[in-house]
């Protein structure tokens, strides 16, 4: 999973309405079209013309998403899908792809290896002989090479390391032969988990990158303690943006793309690497991404028709989206020559609550009955029709509802456990000792059914920070303000630059001295399962892991967590979604769509857009 920009996401989607709601099942219709397959495919995909080889395809980057580390080893500061999945993946592709059209499965015909094969406790993976852009083989060595550089590195280097994670879950991996590797894991674990949250996150590293410095011929591959040199080399070319076009270190690729000019603002250039050994090959000349410093810029340049600055792919600022009609995948499309397509995430979204809040909320905020009011106050369905016009998903609890997986419980199918509803939230105040007055200070009158911790006389109000800018996020939060002082809840909003709201939120109270002095704080966004595509929850729900930034604990919670982790079947899934559904360890919020992507009508392959986010411009080609 993934941070800030977003492993912090927001949606991800294609499909036509009635592909999708067949994929669904009935069950799922309870959920309504904006749940399960609203988002569709957009307006009708233009097909037919005549293919044409050649020219230049442009990708339009949302404001403040420039990539700025080519080193696909990333620490949290830098691990994001502007890294990752719109950058990096492009040139150097990890050992499973994930990604089959909608589907955030993994995708045989892409990946570096075959499926792996488990025999018990041991894991066995063959390489399929791709090549790397200097002639080399991509071995078995060069998966470990990854390995060793995470094991030296540890968790300040890699932004996706879970304590008793991947790979100190693992007693040992070696190469057997330059096309077999093989690791033992130290407990039996669930295949698809570990295939799809642990192997996930190999990208083999080519043998040209084992270097100390220019010329310094180091064996990290073979002896973990040489590594921690190699990573001090790398990653200080890394942090050289102006270095990385011709580089003799990064322009050793084995993906569908090579960089060929690169600017700090993100304007990157790539052109085709004619040793791919992946179907297709790059049918484009050039494919390059182009930064916009706002979203009315982009749109203007959208609005060009096909100029010298129109993007081939852009996006449509929520502002300027037309209202999705009920039952219909998009509105009118304001943009002449293009077609409108949503883009949704593998992913949900939410806003965390700090249990451990020293502002003397904490105790209040342990109360699950609390929690559960809360949550009975977001309006999701009046965010997603009002503010965000129509395209957004229902967050029903810790595994996505788009696209239709295997992994969403048949209960989390028929909708939201805890819909709006604020005389359901009184009736739980009233409950548990709160005397409520509407429109002004309920407070506690009982405190031996307010719960552990909360005095008598206790007053319901909090301070909500939020991520300014987003209209939709602050429209949701005066949502909630309006609907929580009628029962006499008073939150206090703060609108803040979202990286002022990201860095409260993820001080989780465990560094020392630190105040704790939060309550609750929405970014707008959420959590992303990449690359952990299997959405067991234990990098965001266990108790201490470092994306727990509320710091919420449950021994139930964590004895499901390890149960998802190690019995083969969805049984365990679907019994751990739909107890911490309920529990709320974080407020469940919309996830609106991750871009309303605009495509240029005379170009193809575009769609279905990946919902794990990777970028495919090898599919794209132009038509006469």
């Amino acid at each position: 999973m993934r941070v800030h920009q977003w492993r912090h996401s927001a949606g991800s989607l294609r499909r036509t309405l009635a592909t999708t709601l067949a994929a669904c099942g009935v069950a799922a219709l309870a959920l309504s079209a904006t749940a399960c397959g609203g988002g569709g495919s957009g307006a009708t995909v233009p097909t037919g013309g005549t293919p044409a080889r050649g020219g230049t395809a442009t990708y339009a980057l949302p404001p403040s998403t420039a990539p700025n580390y080519i080193f696909p080893v990333d620490s949290s500061s830098y691990f994001s899908v502007a890294n990752t999945e719109d950058f990096q993946h492009l040139m150097y592709r990890p050992l499973y792809w994930f990604g089959n059209g909608a589907s955030p499965t993994l995708n045989r015909k892409l990946s570096l290896a075959s499926p792996p094969r488990y025999d018990g406790r041991k894991v066995t993976i063959t390489m399929k002989g791709w090549k790397w852009s200097n002639g080399e083989t991509v071995t078995a060595s060069d998966a470990v090479f990854w390995i060793h550089m995470l094991q030296a590195v540890g968790p300040s280097g890699w932004g996706a390391y879970v304590p008793g994670g991947f790979p100190s879950n693992v007693s040992d991996a070696h190469a057997v032969s330059p096309t077999e590797l093989t690791m033992t894991m130290k407990r039996a674990y669930n295949p698809t988990w570990f295939t799809d949250n642990e192997l996930s996150q190999i990208t083999p590293m080519p043998q040209a990158w084992d270097e100390a410095g220019p010329g310094k011929k180091s064996h990290c591959t073979t002896t973990v303690s040489d590594c921690q040199a190699v990573y001090s080399y790398l990653d200080s070319q890394s942090r050289a943006l102006s270095t990385w076009a011709g580089s003799k270190i990064w322009s050793v690729v084995d993906g569908p793309w090579k960089l060929a000019r690169f600017n700090a603002d993100g304007h990157s250039t790539f052109v085709p690497n004619p040793s791919y050994s992946g179907r297709p090959k790059p049918r484009l000349a050039k494919f390059e991404e182009v930064p916009f410093t706002t979203g009315s810029a982009e749109y203007k340049a959208l609005r060009a028709a096909r100029g010298s600055a129109s993007p081939t792919v852009g996006y449509l600022p929520i502002a300027n989206a037309p209202a999705k009609p009920a039952g219909k995948a998009v509105g009118r499309n304001p943009v002449p020559r293009y077609y409108l397509n949503p883009l949704y995430s593998w992913s949900i979204n939410y806003f965390p609550v700090n249990f451990q809040s020293a502002t003397g909320n904490g105790p209040v905020i342990r109360q699950l009955y609390f929690r559960q009011a809360l949550q009975h106050l977001i309006n999701q369905k009046a965010i997603i029709q009002g503010p965000l016009h129509g395209y957004g998903r229902y967050t029903v609890g810790p595994v996505a509802t788009y696209p239709a997986t295997r992994y969403l419980s048949p209960r989390a199918r028929k909708g939201d456990p805890l819909p709006y509803s604020p005389a359901k939230a009184r009736e739980l105040l009233t409950a548990h000792g709160w005397h409520v007055v509407p429109n002004g200070a309920t407070t506690c009158t009982d405190p031996a059914k307010c719960g552990p911790g909360v005095t008598k006389g206790a007053k319901l109000s909090f301070t909500l920070p939020y991520a300014a800018g987003t209209s939709w996020v602050g429209a949701e939060m005066t949502q909630l303000q309006s609907s929580a002082i009628l029962l006499g809840i008073k939150i206090n909003l703060s609108p803040k630059p979202l990286d002022q709201v990201t860095a409260q939120a993820d001080d989780n109270c465990k560094v020392a001295h630190a105040s704790c002095g939060w309550d609750m704080s929405n970014q707008g966004q959420g959590w992303t399962f990449a690359p952990d595509y299997y959405p067991s929850g234990e990098r965001l729900f266990l108790s201490g892991s470092g994306a727990n930034s509320g710091g919420y604990t449950n021994a139930v919670n964590d004895k499901l967590i390890d149960q998802t982790l190690t019995r083969p079947s969805t049984g365990p899934l679907y019994r751990w979604q739909d107890y911490l559904a309920r529990q709320v360890p974080v407020i469940w919020q919309p996830n609106a769509a991750y871009q309303l992507t605009e495509i240029n009508d005379k170009l193809r392959g575009v769609v279905p857009q990946s919902t794990t986010l990777n970028l495919n411009p090898e599919d794209w080609y132009f038509v006469r």
